[in-house]
């Protein structure tokens, strides 16, 4: 079983790696709701049974190469940066009783005793709804072939929440919208999805707030439809969204091209020189960066970079990268300091690897 010290070690999931014709999509997400018939759901569970859950599901996934961990055995800090990986909910890192399980290249993991008993998740870089939804379905049978689910003839597969009743399939994806959030067209947006029966949310999911024009696209039901009719609806939504970001890339280009250029150059000077940077002023340039290099204005810089300060300018992060408890002055000097590092090191590599010397690798 792989340590939780290579999961906390390892800044970038697999699931974030850029996809070449991909620009706007970060990622896939799949999950799918279950429980154990003839138990209490999690919020009105015992300890004993709650155990009991966590045993059986971690004896029949490490027959599957998936790694164990108890909510118990990690520390707060552990846990914190567990959530900013995206390998689990805020809600279960505050489960006394919850686990996860988790594949070596975390594109695959099972939370046990969230609101569920079961929360099978299944991430994908880009848009590849097909393909995350049969990995998690692959697990999902794996699990079924020795536990007896909650299920009604009538209703589908029974949840603690009546809006994942039925399928009890959660599709989204990851967005990059600046443009839609810089011509002011994201509220109309977010409050036209519904509608379509989706949702938009932060970049941790439910009640979380954007950060660096990140958003999650998501089926708001899972009653009444299929799980194909599910993926498709959210295929369909997300490339119409795909379309509406690059016409208003476009229309910056043409409308504000000065403007929108400096808006990135003054962005990545603030990256490499500033000296202390709120998580929101980071995600703020890091979003104008990557817009940049989409663009072709930057070529110095590399999508895998932005993807790494992404997840290093976060609370957890920081101050696991620091070895201590950061108060929010620190944090702010820690992450300037660590996008200096990071974007500085990565123009000075490929000028040495452009005069024929061979740069190091950056963590």
């Amino acid at each position: 079983m792989t340590t939780i010290d290579v999961f906390l070690r390892h800044v970038t999931p697999q699931w974030m790696e850029p996809q070449r014709d991909d620009d706007i999509v970060i990622s896939t997400r799949i999950r799918l709701a279950r429980n154990f018939a003839h138990h209490a759901f999690p919020r009105k569970q015992q300890e004993d049974a709650a155990a009991a859950i966590n045993e059986q599901v971690a004896e029949i996934l490490q027959q599957y190469d998936f790694s164990y961990f108890t909510m118990q055995q990690l520390t707060p800090l552990q846990r914190l940066v567990l959530v900013e990986k995206h390998m689990i909910s805020p809600l279960l890192a505050k489960r006394k009783h919850g686990s996860m399980l988790v594949t070596d290249d975390e594109t695959m993991s099972v939370m046990v005793n969230e609101e569920d008993h079961l929360r099978i998740q299944s991430l994908q870089p880009g848009l590849q709804l097909q393909q995350a939804y049969a990995r998690a379905l692959h697990i999902d049978q794996l699990l079924e072939a020795h536990i007896d689910y909650a299920y009604d003839e009538q209703f589908g597969y029974l949840t603690t929440c009546p809006t994942n009743t039925g399928t009890g399939l959660r599709a989204s994806v990851m967005l990059h919208l600046p443009a839609l959030t810089l011509t002011n067209e994201m509220k109309q947006l977010i409050q036209t999805m519904p509608r379509l029966g989706m949702v938009v949310r932060g970049i941790y999911g439910e009640g979380s707030e954007n950060l660096g024009n990140m958003y999650q696209v998501s089926n708001q039901m899972t009653l009444g439809k299929s799980e194909a009719d599910i993926l498709a609806d959210l295929q369909a939504v997300t490339e119409k969204i795909i379309a509406r970001e690059k016409e208003a890339r476009e229309q910056l280009l043409y409308r504000a091209a000065t403007a929108l250029e400096d808006r990135i150059f003054r962005a990545l000077g603030t990256l490499r020189y500033a000296r202390t940077l709120s998580s929101e002023e980071a995600a703020a340039c890091l979003s104008n960066v990557r817009l940049g290099i989409n663009l072709g204005y930057i070529d110095d810089v590399a999508v895998d970079t932005i993807n790494t300060c992404m997840m290093l300018i976060q609370r957890g992060f920081l101050q696991q990268y620091a070895g201590s408890t950061l108060q929010p002055e620190q944090r702010d000097i820690a992450r300037a300091k660590l996008l200096r590092e990071h974007l500085i090191e990565q123009r000075h590599t490929e000028n040495d690897e452009t005069n024929g010397e061979k740069g190091e690798d950056i963590v």
